[in-house]
């Protein structure tokens, strides 16, 4: 990826018309909301900033109309437009992408800095002012040289996404807690989704480049992120068939539970019938033997009760 290149995503025809100062402001501003090569951002924007300090002071903008400014000053501006399409490719292409081309991203971040403070250094106005407070200014900028380089949590990922052998499980466990940090607000699987959209855009741009070498490693990463989502979807799976099964034998227990408390009560309730049932037939073979007796004494004895002996005397 050269430094034309990048110019893609947003034409520098499209920035025309925007001052120097205001162009440092939009440097600052997209180097806050960079998700990838955010310290290099950081820094780049810190060293703009002494940059845009002198320029306000000077109010160098107003100077166009001389001859002998205008031409290194538009270098300079044209300069910081390409630094801001840097800067914003870092918040809008694939996160993957750019941390494939980690190094790459990291030499333009060093090409822009020194393209930006040779032109500072050419142009008239500033080195011919004589000014305590202007000098001060320029060895400030001159002797601030931003050490831009690859994190080392980054510089893991990029191994891990680049080489072939990598597994699967360790291309999961890489992206997802990078990923995570990138898209803060949606799941895995669709950073995931939104990474290999971009990347696909990514590969239509490098195939109208005719650019083998790019398209071929655009492609790897593409598969690396359709094996994740792959291996993701197939875990999700087993997830779901694993809570299914512990949710079918909690319900099965559950059953034989309400089953066993179900037979308990019909046993209870039978043998509570049962007796009953005995109780009641007791009581009424017992009634019934009452009876006969009760029957069986008045039929026989209650004669004898009273009994009365008549005596007929014979004439």
């Amino acid at each position: 990826m050269s430094w034309d290149q990048l110019g893609e995503i947003a034409s520098v025809a499209q920035l025309t018309g925007v001052d120097a100062v205001k162009l440092i402001g939009m440097i600052v501003s997209a180097a806050n909301t960079a998700r990838t090569h955010k310290k290099n951002c950081r820094q780049f924007a810190q060293h703009l900033k002494l940059i845009g300090n002198l320029l306000e002071q000077l109010r160098i903008s107003e100077m166009k109309q001389y001859s002998e400014i205008l031409e290194p000053l538009e270098g300079l501006e044209d300069a910081l437009r390409r630094s801001y399409i840097l800067v914003n490719s870092c918040q809008e292409r694939s996160f993957i992408y750019l941390l494939a081309m980690g190094w790459n991203i990291v030499y333009q971040f060093r090409r822009a800095q020194d393209e930006i403070d040779r032109y500072l250094k050419i142009i008239p106005l500033i080195t011919l002012v004589d000014n305590i407070r202007i000098r001060e200014r320029l060895e400030a900028i001159d002797s601030d040289q931003r050490e831009y380089t690859l994190d080392e949590e980054d510089r893991k990922v990029q191994d891990v996404i680049l080489k072939q052998e990598s597994t699967r499980e360790a291309a999961t466990s890489v992206l997802k807690k990078t990923l995570s940090r990138s898209y803060p607000n949606i799941g895995f699987c669709q950073a995931l989704k939104t990474e290999e959209e971009k990347l696909k855009h990514e590969l239509q741009r490098s195939r109208a480049r005719y650019d083998t070498d790019q398209c071929e490693v655009i492609q790897h990463l593409i598969d690396v992120t359709q094996t994740v989502a792959s291996a993701d979807l197939d875990s999700e799976k087993v997830l779901t068939k694993k809570k299914s099964s512990k949710e079918e034998l909690t319900t099965s227990s559950k059953k034989k539970d309400d089953s066993y408390e179900t037979d308990s009560g019909i046993r209870t309730t039978s043998s509570s019938t049962s007796y009953v049932s005995f109780s009641s037939e007791h009581e009424l073979v017992s009634g019934k033997s009452s009876r006969h007796r009760e029957d069986w004494h008045t039929d026989l004895l209650d004669c004898c009760s009273a009994p009365v002996l008549y005596f007929h005397r014979r004439n």
